[in-house]
């Protein structure tokens, strides 16, 4: 396995133990956090393959174990977009993308991507047989239609979403039923991990994953603010949890790459004036107000982090 701390900003820098037992551990040390101030939360193609291009000069390569990387906030969660390519060169099967996190991450979002909207870019992606994401409880399951969701890849089955806990979501298009929901009534009902009980739901996870190999994205937003501390709304899964799903995974399957992000950092943003304030007001309309505490947000986070190094390191050695 190879261990990269990706600097998109400063949050993996403040936590110095963690990054200690990273650089103890051999980890590439990567910073990038001046070109990928041009793409936090969102970025147009054209700044995103700057980033890519900044980060591919930096990548060790040549090599084949497969690559764990922890990055810092989620508001660079569609940098996995890229990682995830990286982790395909070497893949003649088709893989499972396998998706922690808080928020669905699927709306539209034209000429460029955003950490909202990457797992489209990634259902473009020939060799991911299918995406699963879970633990989402957040609002954007609400009424997604009116908030740009795209709904189809859950009709062709190329995506299955289990939420942690959450009400039907009312919809007006027709979507039929898969393995993670029913439409009934204008509504898509949803398998929850607490309906199903999260024993039960590990053991019909496992039988939804056909493919050999599997990559990991986790959002450290889908866990309680008890086990993280992010820039966005948080779910309700507790760290022991996610670690089982993690353990039990790696027990079937080979994992081909993993990705870690959600450490809270004070939102910076480059670029123009304009896109500067867009963003700005974005935030203001979907994150959280406030800061938090920095000292506890630091020991809360670093201590997630070591808990995913210890596990994760296992699961892909």
């Amino acid at each position: 396995m190879r261990l990269t701390l990706l600097h998109v900003d400063d949050a993996l820098e403040l936590q110095l133990d963690f990054i200690c037992a990273c650089t103890h551990a051999g980890a590439e040390l990567i910073g990038v956090a001046q070109e990928a101030s041009a793409i936090r939360l969102w970025g147009r193609q054209q700044k995103l393959d700057d980033f890519r291009e900044a980060l591919v000069k930096q990548l060790s390569s040549g090599k084949t174990e497969p690559r764990l990387t922890f990055m810092g906030s989620g508001d660079f969660h569609h940098i996995t977009a890229f990682l995830v390519t990286f982790a395909l060169e070497n893949q003649t099967a088709p893989i499972t993308l396998i998706h922690f996190d808080n928020h669905p991450d699927w709306v539209k979002f034209d000429n460029g991507m955003h950490c909202g909207s990457w797992i489209n870019r990634a259902l473009e992606f020939r060799k991911i047989e299918k995406i699963i994401t879970l633990g989402v409880c957040s609002d954007d399951l609400k009424r997604p239609e009116w908030k740009s969701a795209n709904l189809a890849p859950l009709s062709q089955g190329l995506l299955e979403l289990y939420p942690y806990d959450h009400a039907p979501s009312r919809v007006r298009r027709d979507y039929g039923s898969g393995a993670s929901f029913e439409q009934k009534s204008g509504s898509l009902h949803w398998k929850t991990i607490r309906h199903m009980g999260e024993q039960n739901f590990i053991e019909y996870l496992l039988s939804r994953i056909k493919t050999k190999s599997v990559y990991l994205t986790i959002d450290k937003d889908v866990l309680t603010r008890e086990d993280a501390i992010t820039n966005w709304d948080q779910g309700s899964m507790r760290m022991p949890y996610l670690l089982s799903l993690l353990i039990e995974i790696g027990k079937r399957h080979v994992v081909i790459g993993a990705d870690v992000t959600g450490d809270y950092s004070t939102p910076r943003y480059s670029g123009n004036l304009w896109t500067r304030l867009c963003k700005r007001v974005e935030i203001l309309m979907d994150q959280p107000r406030g800061k938090p505490d920095q000292a506890q947000a630091l020991n809360i986070n670093s201590a997630a982090n070591h808990a995913l190094l210890e596990v994760l390191s296992e699961v892909m050695a």
